[in-house]
C-alpha cells in the first residue's frame, strides 16, 4: 500500500469531499484507511447499569484506500505516489507532481 500512518491524505468522493485529515490506521488486507475526524459515524449506546444514561458515541471509520490521495508535503497538492531508489539501494516514495521525496 502506498499510504501509510501519518499521512496528510485528501477525500476524493463522499460526504467528505476534499476535505484534508491525517491517516491514524492502515488495514492492508482490507484496503482501507482510518482519517482522523472523517467519515465519522454516531452509535448510539444503551446504558450498562440502572441509573446511567444512554450516550452518542462519535467514532471515525475506515475508507478505501482508493478514495482518498496523498498530499504532497512540499507542494501541497493532492498526487499519485511512485518509487525512486536512491544511490545507497534505500526505496523512497516520491511525488508524482514535484519529484519530492515523501518520507
Amino acid at each position: 500500500m502506498k499510504i501509510k500512518k501519518n499521512d496528510n491524505v485528501i477525500i476524493k468522493s463522499g460526504k467528505d469531499n476534499g476535505k484534508k485529515g491525517k491517516v491514524i490506521a492502515v488495514y492492508p488486507t482490507d484496503k482501507k484507511v482510518t482519517v482522523e475526524g472523517l467519515n465519522v459515524l454516531v452509535k448510539h449506546v444503551k446504558p450498562k447499569k440502572q441509573g446511567e444514561k444512554g450516550q452518542r458515541v462519535q467514532f471515525s471509520r475506515p475508507i478505501p484506500v482508493d478514495k482518498v490521495a496523498l498530499v504532497c508535503p512540499k507542494c501541497n497538492k493532492p498526487t499519485r505516489v511512485g518509487f525512486k531508489i536512491l544511490e545507497d539501494g534505500k526505496k523512497k516514495r516520491m511525488c508524482k507532481k514535484c519529484k519530492a521525496t515523501v518520507n
